[in-house]
């Protein structure tokens, strides 16, 4: 039905006046008002009001308009109101009236009517016809309010109520005038509104309709009796109806017109007889008429009294006016003649008033005088107008526009700006009111087409502007009655308007229906009644931006994100005192006033004019110094004190970022100099409508210092400054200075009291007050009285309350006022709770009919001598003390003073003052002096004081003080009244006040506590409320709850208050959505739709991210619109859920891949049945799992206990293996044989990885074969060599990894997949937690500087990440290298034990050498024991060049000597270097290359061993046999050759360094090496230097080869060398040896042999055996000795030689042996011996020697096994008889026997190049690794030189050795021919005199150079990433199609930092995308709206890639 209704609605003028609409509008709009206003909000209320005034103008501007015709341009002449039929009262009108009516007759239109409407008179039909839409528009509109507003479910009650009666029978029940008889000779016209009249006449009202030329004014009081007569007894209000407009017709008789004083009483006071027992009281007053012009008498009416109320007082009142003067008596008894039996009132000129006529005091009781106060004073009159007499027929309890004083009309008809300065009770507030009203009604009333004026009423005090704008508004209404019919009175229902128990400042902003803004205010909300902190905060609104960091602090001290925050921020009094004051230094606080010094603050320091001249708004120091004295008293002597404590509070209010008042008017001011003020101008707020009103005698508010003076002459300073600088110029006008004398609310006794109090401060202190006129009251009064002396405190309380038995109390209107609250409490503790005690401060704004001034002087803290002061002004009074010779010491007087003046204005009726202090001395003289106060020395001088009330009485001032927030005094007064509500609500509040004043002073769970308590009991009385109560009970508890944290609470309170808004947001904030969703859905039409739109938002953030929560109600309509949704807030989770209820499994794996879902992503892909590729995708998106899960160093237990990889196990069998590729089968088999722990398929797989160069899987497998090595010391050399060629892979693919430049780059990704490291924007990379990566940074302290922390881990940059991924992987190699070296260590297989090779046992028990059979001594057993060495040689190498700082010298050169006896075994039958066979030895060739010989020379110092011949020895024989082409460098280089360290090697006295000559013998490059060698031996054996048996014995069969060699190559011995030589095999495999002729001097051969011949014998008797040892802790058995002495038996050098005397000397050694004792056992060599004794016939009476004696004993000897290993010569020209178990080789040239013998040692000698950089592979930086640590910079500076703590010096700068050097150093070695025997030159390569200092200074200076290079390459990711691009570029501009230009330049100069720009900007996008999204899911629910929006933003960027192409 309400749809058709609005459906239905005429769109034409014409149809609109017979619509239903019309009629429901018109009759339904009447209804409303009759409503019960608490029913309603104050908003609904103002709405219903005004949409009914909107109705009853629109319908005669619809009529007009449709009657209009623009074709003559003239006007209608029926456009008039029609002629109601139903007039209310129908008499004859008076002539005044009828001379109106007739004007109006001849008006055509009454522009007015638009006017009031705000709209133009239209001039076109086209306007017409727009204004008519428009006007239907709005109609409608409103048509839908009332329609909505009858659907209220709290309304039906009254509805009905107004319903069910009829019209008629309401009409007769309100409006008994109807059966008058006269009504019928009233005009039957009428018009609703007014004819137009001036401003001056906007408040002037005429009688009621059918009364006469008398004007009745009816005073308040008579206003309440017709009230209450009328709703007794309608007949009795009919009489006194009559009565009255009989009167008003001048009708008077004697029965009306009766005087009531006698003749005497002067100004007569008349009563008119209604019944038997009811008086009318009346007298003929003299007013002056509208405009001033004249004054005419009228009838003013006092009151209907019963006969017997009738007393003396009227005598009294008669004689009270008399004092007005002669001529005013004269003027109220003149009568005018009697025309058609009625007199007519008169008139007179203006006269001015006369003075005062004195007269005795009147003699009348306290209860009449009371009575003749109130009618005189209180009483206000009202003309007896058409709304007057509206307002009693619908018994609406509403204001009139009352009579004002002379000098009140003057203010409000002021047309320019002024001042209204009076005390207390003046009647400034009322001026100021009326003059607002005046203006309104003036333009309402106006015809002009002028616009609304704009006038804003501001006060500090929400409660009065409340007030204010409440009266207001009831006097508009009591206007607008003026024009209702009787039916619309007959419907308006009797309505009392007491106001709500409700603190006004509680009332939401909302409900003020005021913008925020300033600029937003429009016509509607005219006038403004608001608070200062109101409009503060509208300019606020205007000037300053949130967003402006310039404006933003400003902006803060009015728009806090929360209003509480903005309450507990702002710097009152109270929090001043609370939180301020006690945190003070006491030794500034001490004897001064908080609210004084608060004052000083406010008032002085930062709101004075001075303080406006400064840039931070408040004085300096200095300026606050100089402040005048007189004008500032206060602090006059402390104003230094006083700073400091300014300063203090400055620092306190910084901290805790607080504002006050003053702060916020600075930012304002500052802010509007730089700004031009929005919206529309104000008219009474500028240069001439400005109305200020005051009294700065009153200043006791805290912060409040100033005089109107000073304001005066500020503004117009102001106002002359603007009109200086305006086009114009216009002068500035000053206001208009008014002064109201005459004081409403106090008699003459208090007002004279008072009047002394601000004589004294205008006389000591004239710049601190503004001077008046003196203030008098209207009648006399009882003067205050002055206790003094009483006894004790019983005296005392009789005093108050007497001494009767009942228990008395002070009454409702009576009250104690003392100073302070400790005061308060002292008096409680003396009389108890008898009455009301507050403070003065607490006074402010209050009135009471008596009041006692407890002890005021005595708690002064001014002390009695500067109290005398005052007595200055007691004539004769010759000892006060002199004010102005110190005006400082009496300053705080001043203070006092005014603070005494407040407590004597409170006071209406008796001021009693109580003081027994000597301060009070003064005072009371100087009061007794001028005959002001009534002294009274004891107690029963007078009666108690107490007075007893009504309840009524109790609850109005209980009322009155709860407004003003005094809620503990009005407690007691409600409890006096029997209100146990009231009581419960003050309690409420007062709750409240405690909660908040612990604010900044408790604990944050004791302010929460005290709020609960509060809020819990604003709902106790929302339950006992109705209406508006009801709803605001509920709204504070809710804001309560929130103080309190109990948001929940909260939002049920604010839904409970119909504040859905704030109930949803409350609801949001506690994170209840589904009750957030409830109220969106029930009352989204009340809710603002911004909010409700935000809400639902979040309501589908919050259930679109949590998948568990559901909403209670749909959130979408359509499955696209939610698809929508969470597409554009990227809520991937919910849209994929949404996807699969579609079955879209592919698109649903997407998303999951998207929100790194894998696991969902391949079930989603497995069940997918529509793609031909979800197979293949399922098993990559499975790996990429594993990858992250299973990354390197990952163990396996740990990873399966992970649930999702056991999911993933599980959907990798369900995978179908056949559809997917080989790589793809081979990677998910390997992720299964790891989590499965199956080390022999891993073994399989690795190799097949390998294979195929899939080298990261492969290394994942062996990482997890090797995480724990198994123990290889059981191994034999097979299994051995498999093991460590195992090892060396893996230990190689980690060195790969390792190496990589930029392990991170793009053809690098398997690098990445390794360590699950994931790329982030910006080249930096994320190390997720949990991986081997991850913890190793976490584990390495030292590591976390290449890392910063990511909520998913750790990132770095890319060198950085590569830097660590180094680190880590060095770790690994380091750690199982290390431990693969340990066990090797202890492995039996590296070592073989001689004996049991020997004699086949071995006597040690548990022998940690290996057992080898004699029988598996063969070339194969030999290669697998040296390849084992050789892998794990390359192993170690493989750590230590990825780790040089980790090398183990001592280890090196063990497993270097160990390699050296695996190459040369002690033993002929374990090999030797001729054996030696590359292709049986994996990696052979790159094992040769990183022995660690040149280190082992670097590192030697032969100080820290006694082994360290030896080991010179060995590595020197392996750098020659090996690196013979590089030795010669490196060995010049090390310590031990260049600074002579092996002492024992230096020969005396001629300090030969026999070094040099071992080098030489082992390089046999030189004719000197043999007899170098030789003396090498020489000094070694006659020395007896500590050395290796073997090793010795290989060094003299390395010389004794070299000597056979070049004996046999002699051609003057043989043309054929070597031909026929039988020679082993180890000695002819060394290519140097068949080069250069050695020169050998035989002499030096008998030396050798000789000293060879005395090691044998050695051996044989075991003498000094101590500088012989064998490695391994080998103890040299007498079986080894006799070994080695067959090693060193000379035969093959006796056999091969052509010397007699070599020969001779071998014979002579074996001879000897032979003769010797012979051992207890037979020796080893004893069949040799004999042998060679036997065949060489060396004893006496043998056969002739054998030609081949020796070597026929070597081959006899050990059944011929020596034979294996010799070689016979034999050159291809000859032949020769092969030697039975001796090979033959066939040579042609000698140089070709080492490479026909051994091509593979050959090969190895060979290896190491002679260009070769350096010993060890160097690892390349990566590409973006430019940048050197301070570190790396440091070690730039010197390398490492550490071997085991010793100083080595290593070089890693490549020594390059140029053959051509080597060659020339050759020839000069063979030109050398100046050589003696013993004395043979030494190789000049191998020395070496270091570097010069030139050659220090250019290497520094290249050095550094080489620092600043790398310094200047340093750089960032973005500079990576820009040369990434400009390289990108740079390739494309090489094309042919480029050609130079100027686009190439931009091309490559510009554009790649604007590609890198945007790149990043599209990183930093994606990265905020995924943070929020993450954030999403993760945050608390508060945090969904700034996620929300940031999503939303987020995803609407759209992001294009950028290219160089592009």
């Amino acid at each position: 039905m309400v749809s058709q209704i609005m459906v239905d609605f005429p769109t034409d003028a014409n149809e609109y006046r017979s619509s239903l609409a019309c009629q429901m509008l018109d009759n339904v709009s009447i209804y409303a008002l009759a409503l019960p206003i608490e029913s309603l909000s104050r908003e609904v209320a103002k709405d219903i009001g005004r949409y009914r005034a909107f109705i009853e103008g629109t319908q005669p501007v619809l009529w007009s308009l449709s009657a209009m015709k623009f074709a003559d341009v003239q006007l209608l002449t029926n456009a008039r109101d029609p002629k109601p039929d139903d007039r209310v009262i129908n008499t004859q009108a008076s002539r005044v009236m009828r001379k109106r009516d007739c004007q109006n007759d001849h008006v055509t239109i009454d522009a007015s009517l638009f006017v009031k409407l705000g709209m133009n008179v239209p001039s076109t039909s086209e306007e017409a016809m727009s204004l008519s839409t428009d006007i239907l528009a709005e109609l409608k509109k409103i048509l839908s309010f009332y329609l909505s507003l009858l659907r209220r479910t709290e309304l039906v009650g009254d509805i009905k109520a107004l319903l069910f009666p009829s019209v008629e029978e309401s009409a007769k029940d309100v409006a008994p005038q109807v059966s008058f008889p006269e009504d019928a000779e009233s005009s039957t016209e009428h018009t609703a509104y007014p004819m137009v009249q001036p401003m001056k006449a906007a408040l002037y009202f005429d009688n009621a309709n059918a009364f006469g030329e008398w004007q009745i004014l009816i005073s308040t009081g008579a206003y309440k009796h017709l009230r209450e007569h009328r709703r007794a007894d309608k007949k009795i209000f009919e009489i006194i109806y009559k009565k009255i407009k009989h009167l008003s017709r001048g009708q008077f008789s004697t029965d009306n017109h009766k005087r009531l004083n006698g003749p005497d009483a002067g100004i007569p006071i008349f009563e008119a007889k209604m019944t038997k027992d009811l008086r009318l009281v009346y007298q003929i007053d003299c007013v002056p008429e509208q405009g001033g012009e004249s004054e005419k008498q009228v009838i003013k009416v006092y009151g209907i009294y019963r006969h017997s109320e009738l007393g003396r007082i009227w005598n009294a009142l008669g004689n009270h006016l008399a004092r007005r003067g002669a001529e005013y008596r004269r003027r109220c008894i003149f009568r005018t003649k009697r025309t058609d039996n009625a007199i007519l009132p008169a008139s007179f000129p203006p006269t001015e008033p006369e003075p005062e006529i004195l007269a005795s005091p009147l003699d009348l009781s306290a209860k009449d005088m009371e009575h003749l106060h109130s009618l005189l004073v209180l009483e206000k009159y009202i003309t007896f107008s058409q709304t007057f007499l509206h307002s009693l027929i619908a018994n609406h309890d509403v204001h009139h526009v009352f009579m004002l004083s002379p000098q009140e009309q003057k203010i409000v008809e002021c047309t320019t700006s002024c001042y209204v300065l009076g005390r207390s009770g003046t009647g400034k507030t009322t001026t100021m009111l009326f003059k607002i009203l005046g203006i309104q009604r003036a333009w309402e009333l106006s015809a002009n087409d002028m616009p609304k004026p704009r006038q804003i009423f501001v006060t500090k005090s929400r409660m009065l502007a409340t007030k204010v704008e409440e009266y207001f508004t009831r006097l508009r209404e009591s206007l607008a009655m003026s024009g209702y019919t009787l039916p619309e009175i007959a419907k308006l229902k009797a309505q009392s308007f007491e106001d709500d128990l409700i603190d006004p400042d509680d009332a939401p902003e909302s409900q003020m229906n005021v913008p925020a803004r300033y600029s937003e205010l429009e016509d509607k909300h005219f006038p403004l009644f608001v608070t200062f902190d109101r409009l503060a905060k509208m300019i606020a609104g205007d000037i300053f931006n949130m967003d402006d960091p310039e404006t933003r602090h400003s902006a803060e001290l009015f728009f806090e994100s929360n209003d509480m925050e903005a309450y507990d921020s702002f710097v009152t009094y109270d929090v001043f005192e609370k939180q301020y004051w006690p945190h003070f230094p006491q030794g500034l606080t001490k004897n001064l006033n908080s609210w004084l010094i608060f004052s000083e603050f406010m008032g002085i320091i930062k709101g004075s004019e001075q303080a406006l001249g400064f840039p931070d708004g408040f004085l300096d120091r200095p300026s606050y110094l100089c402040l005048p004295c007189r004008s500032n008293p206060v602090f006059a002597n402390q104003r230094n004190r006083v700073y400091d404590i300014f300063e203090s509070y400055r620092k306190f209010k910084k901290q805790k970022r607080h504002f006050d008042v003053a702060d916020r008017t600075h930012s304002i001011l500052k802010a509007l100099q730089n700004k031009n003020f929005p919206g529309q101008q104000v008219e009474y707020m500028n240069s001439d409508g400005l109305f200020w009103a005051g009294d700065t005698a009153q200043t006791i508010s805290a912060g409040s210092s100033f005089r109107f003076n000073d304001l005066k002459a500020f503004v117009y300073r102001m106002e002359r400054y603007s009109s200086s600088v305006t086009p114009t110029g216009a002068p500035a006008h000053q206001p208009t200075m008014f002064q109201l004398g005459t004081n409403y609310r106090s008699h003459n006794g208090i007002v004279n009291c008072a009047h002394s109090v601000i004589e004294l401060i205008t006389k000591f202190w004239p710049n601190t007050i503004d001077h008046l006129q003196p203030e008098k009251g209207v009648v006399d009064g009882v003067k205050p009285v002055f206790f003094t002396h009483l006894d004790n405190d019983t005296h005392l309380k009789q005093f108050l309350v007497g001494e009767s038995a009942n228990k008395l109390e002070l009454g409702a209107r009576q009250c104690i006022l003392v100073r302070n609250e400790a005061a308060v409490k002292t008096v409680q503790d003396k009389v108890g709770n008898i009455g009301m005690i507050m403070t003065l401060y607490d006074s402010k704004g209050l009135e009471f009919d008596d009041v006692l001034l407890y002890n005021f002087f005595g708690d002064s803290a001014v002390d009695a001598s500067r109290w005398r002061v005052v007595l200055n002004g007691v004539q004769g009074q010759g000892y006060a003390p002199d004010f102005y010779r110190d005006e400082i010491r009496y300053a705080a007087i001043c203070s006092e003073l005014k603070l005494l003046y407040v407590g004597i204005t409170r006071a209406r009726k008796n001021v009693w003052i109580f003081d027994t202090s000597d301060k009070s001395d003064a005072m009371r003289i100087l009061w007794e002096s001028q005959n002001l106060i009534h002294t009274c020395a004891h107690s029963t001088d007078v009666s108690p004081l107490a007075v007893s009330s009504t309840p009524e009485e109790w609850a109005s001032s209980g009322r009155s003080l709860f407004l003003h927030k005094h809620y503990s005094q009005a407690i007691h007064c409600f409890e006096r009244a029997g209100l146990h509500r009231e009581v419960k609500v003050c309690e409420a509040y007062l709750l409240r006040e405690a909660a908040r004043s612990s604010v900044g002073v408790a604990l944050l769970s004791v302010q929460q506590r005290a709020f609960n308590a509060a809020a819990e009991a604003f709902s106790d009385c929302a339950a006992a409320a109705t209406g508006n109560e009801k709803r605001q009970y509920h709204r504070t508890s809710a804001d309560c709850h929130v103080r309190g944290g109990q948001d929940l609470k909260a939002a049920d309170k604010y839904l409970e208050a119909e504040e859905f808004e704030l109930a949803a947001k409350r609801y949001r904030k506690a994170g209840s959505f589904d009750r957030v969703l409830h109220v969106l859905t029930d009352h989204r039409a009340v809710i603002p739709e911004k909010t409700a739109t935000d809400l639902w938002m979040v309501c589908r953030l919050h259930y679109c991210s949590r998948s568990n929560d559901h909403a209670p109600v749909p959130l979408f309509s359509s499955f696209d619109e939610e698809l929508e949704f969470l597409e554009e807030y990227d809520l991937d989770g919910s849209r994929a859920a949404l996807l699969e209820s579609q079955s879209m499994y592919y698109e649903v794996a997407e998303i999951h891949l998207s929100e790194n879902r894998p696991i969902e992503a391949v079930q989603a892909f497995l069940k997918d049945d529509r793609k031909i590729d979800s197979a293949a995708r399922a098993a990559d998106t499975l790996l990429e799992f594993m990858w992250r899960k299973c990354s390197f160093r990952i163990k396996p237990k740990a990873a399966v206990l992970d649930h999702s990889v056991r999911r993933a196990i599980t959907l990798a069998d369900q995978l179908q293996m056949k559809k997917l590729e080989s790589t793809t089968h081979n990677l998910i088999l390997m992720f299964q044989g790891i989590l499965r722990e199956d080390h022999e398929s891993l073994k399989k797989l690795a190799l097949i990885f390998q294979e195929h160069d899939h080298h990261t899987a492969a290394l994942l497998c062996l990482d997890h074969i090797f995480t724990r090595l198994t123990d290889i010391r059981p191994f034999q050399h097979h299994e051995m060599a498999i093991f460590l060629e195992t090892f060396h892979t893996y230990a190689r693919l980690l060195y790969q990894n390792l190496t990589m430049p930029d392990p991170l780059g793009r053809h690098e990704c398997d690098v990445q997949r390794l360590f699950s490291i994931v790329p982030l924007p910006g080249d930096e990379f994320l190390i997720p937690s949990g991986t081997f990566l991850y913890d190793n940074v976490k584990g390495t302290p030292r590591n976390r500087r290449l890392v910063s922390i990511h909520p998913s881990g750790y990132k770095s940059s890319r060198k950085n990440a590569t830097e660590l991924i180094h680190l880590s992987i060095r770790a690994v190699l380091e750690d199982k290298v290390l431990e693969l070296d340990k066990m090797c260590c202890d492995a039996p297989v590296f070592l073989q034990c001689l004996p049991f090779i020997v004699s086949g046992t071995c006597q040690r028990e548990q022998c940690p050498q290996n057992h080898v059979a004699i029988s598996n001594m063969d070339r194969t057993q030999y290669n697998t024991h040296v390849a084992i060495h050789m892998q794990l040689i390359l192993i170690l190498q493989l750590l230590y060049s990825a780790h040089p700082s980790s090398k183990q010298w001592e280890s090196m050169r063990d497993w270097l000597e160990h390699l050296y006896e695996a190459l040369a075994p002690p033993l002929f039958i374990q090999g030797s270097f001729a054996d030696l066979n590359l292709t049986l030895i994996p990696h052979g060739l790159a094992g040769l290359r990183v022995l660690w010989i040149r280190e082992s020379f670097y590192s030697l110092n032969p100080f820290k061993s006694s082994q360290s011949l030896t080991t010179l020895m060995k590595i020197t024989s392996l750098s020659f046999a090996f690196d013979r082409n590089d030795a010669p460098a490196y060995i010049a280089e090390a310590q031990c050759v260049n600074r002579k360290t092996f002492t024992e090697l230096l020969r005396r006295p001629d300090n030969r360094y026999l070094v040099m000559d071992m080098l030489n013998s082992y390089r046999g490059a030189i004719p000197s090496s043999i007899s170098s060698g030789i003396l090498f031996l020489l000094h070694v054996l006659n020395n007896r230097l500590r050395v290796n048996l073997s090793v010795l014995c290989d060094c003299i069969e390395d010389i004794l080869s070299s000597f056979i060699i070049n004996h046999r190559m002699d051609p003057t011995l043989d043309k054929l060398p070597l031909h026929g030589a039988v020679l082993p095999s180890n000695w002819l495999v060394f290519p140097h040896k068949f080069f250069v002729k050695k020169d050998v001097e035989p002499e030096s051969m008998r030396l050798l042999l000789d000293a060879i011949g005395d090691l044998i014998w050695s051996l044989r008797m075991d003498s000094a055996m101590g500088s012989l040892w064998l490695a391994h802790i080998t103890s040299i058995t007498p079986l080894l000795r006799d070994i080695f002495i067959f090693r060193l038996n000379l035969c093959l050098v006796a056999h091969n030689t052509r010397y007699p005397m070599v020969k001779r000397k071998v014979n002579s050694i074996m001879l000897r042996l032979y003769t010797s004792n012979k051992p207890q056992c037979t020796a080893y060599y004893r069949k040799l011996v004999e042998d060679v004794v036997e065949h060489m016939a060396l004893l006496p009476g043998r056969e002739m020697p054998r030609l081949d004696g020796h070597l026929r004993a070597v081959l006899d000897f050990d059944t011929n096994i020596a034979a294996s290993d010799l070689v016979q010569l034999v050159h291809k020209t000859r032949q020769s008889t092969q030697i039975s178990s001796v090979r033959q080789l066939f040579y042609e040239k000698a140089s070709d026997i080492p490479y026909l013998l051994s091509s593979h040692m050959v090969a190895a000698q060979s290896t190491p190049r002679p260009e070769a950089a350096t010993f060890v592979p160097r690892m390349q930086r990566p590409k973006d690794d430019v940048k050197v640590r301070q570190a790396e910079k440091e070690n730039l500076k010197l390398m490492p030189q550490e071997a085991h703590g010793e100083e080595v010096e290593k070089k890693e700068v490549p020594v390059a050795v140029d053959s051509e050097v080597t060659d020339d150093m050759e020839d000069i070695d063979e030109a050398d021919t100046s050589l003696t025997l013993l004395e043979p030159v030494q190789d000049e390569s191998l020395r070496s005199n270091g570097p010069s200092e030139e050659q220090d200074r250019a290497a520094h200076t290249i050095q550094c150079a080489y620092r600043y290079y790398i310094w200047r390459r340093s750089g960032s990711a973005v500079d990576a990433e820009i040369n990434a691009i400009f390289t990108t570029c740079l390739k494309e501009t090489r094309s042919s199609e480029w050609r130079p230009s100027y686009y190439r330049l931009l091309f490559l100069g510009p554009l790649p930092h604007l590609l890198a720009c945007l790149e990043r900007g599209i990183t930093l996008t994606h990265a905020v995308k995924e943070k929020t999204k993450d954030l999403l899911n993760m945050v608390s629910h508060e945090e969904l709206e700034k996620l929300g929006k940031q999503r939303s933003e987020i995803t609407s960027v759209k992001i294009y890639p950028a290219s160089c192409n592009d």
